[in-house]
């Protein structure tokens, strides 16, 4: 099921149809899977096991010319009924080449405001990294009231859950490390939902990441 299209701003960067987004994306099964440094054919393969699984997000990375292609693949591959972002969007430049390429998100590991910006110009979802209370709060500033904690693992859960007192607006996405044993942990921890890397679908851990976090959503 594709995941209803945000409404385009260009008043300011980020806006509340951006949270909805995600939350939008991450209900029902809150993992969104990320794709990257695999061939076009590979990441449509993990594609196609995410959705499988339930899974309504898919990001594939876009730090190399090949990501854009596998990322085109997936775009291609999802016929309009599955929702595909951009992963590894840390510049402007990134982002005008994944929209091109059929993202309908963004995703970085870092809080960039130019491109964070960028995004709320085009009306593109986007979910930045963040990794203190600093980056937390500025993001709140920029108006993104949704953030991928990264790299989640070496955060911890318990980084999370501490995160939502003096920032209780903000809703995270862990991200980096996660698995099927401490996937609970997080989303107990008060996660929106969790980034996984393609070797849950690989290894054929996803369906039990999948599980542990409905079961503790």
């Amino acid at each position: 099921m594709t995941v209803p299209p945000a409404t385009a701003t260009t008043d300011r960067p980020g806006a509340p149809d951006w949270a909805d987004f995600f939350a939008s994306g991450l209900a029902g099964s809150p993992v969104m899977v990320i794709i990257r440094g695999v061939s076009p054919d590979e990441a449509v393969a993990n594609a196609e096991k995410a959705w499988a699984a339930g899974v309504r997000l898919v990001e594939v990375t876009v730090e190399s010319e090949n990501g854009l292609h596998a990322l085109e693949a997936v775009v291609r591959a999802a016929a309009g009924r599955h929702t595909v972002g951009a992963g590894t969007v840390t510049t402007p430049q990134r982002l005008e080449s994944a929209v091109a390429a059929g993202a309908r998100f963004g995703v970085a590991p870092d809080l960039n405001t130019e491109t964070v910006h960028a995004a709320g110009q085009a009306g593109v979802p986007f979910l930045p990294g963040v990794a203190t209370p600093t980056e937390a709060g500025q993001a709140l500033r920029l108006g993104v009231a949704t953030v991928k904690a990264f790299p989640a693992s070496s955060l911890g859960a318990p980084w999370v859950s501490a995160l939502s007192g003096p920032y209780p607006e903000l809703r995270v996405v862990a991200t980096g490390g996660i698995d099927a044993a401490n996937a609970g942990s997080f989303m107990k921890a008060g996660s929106l939902g969790l980034g996984v890397g393609q070797s849950a679908t690989a290894g054929g851990h996803l369906d039990e990441i999948v599980r542990a976090a409905e079961r503790n959503a």
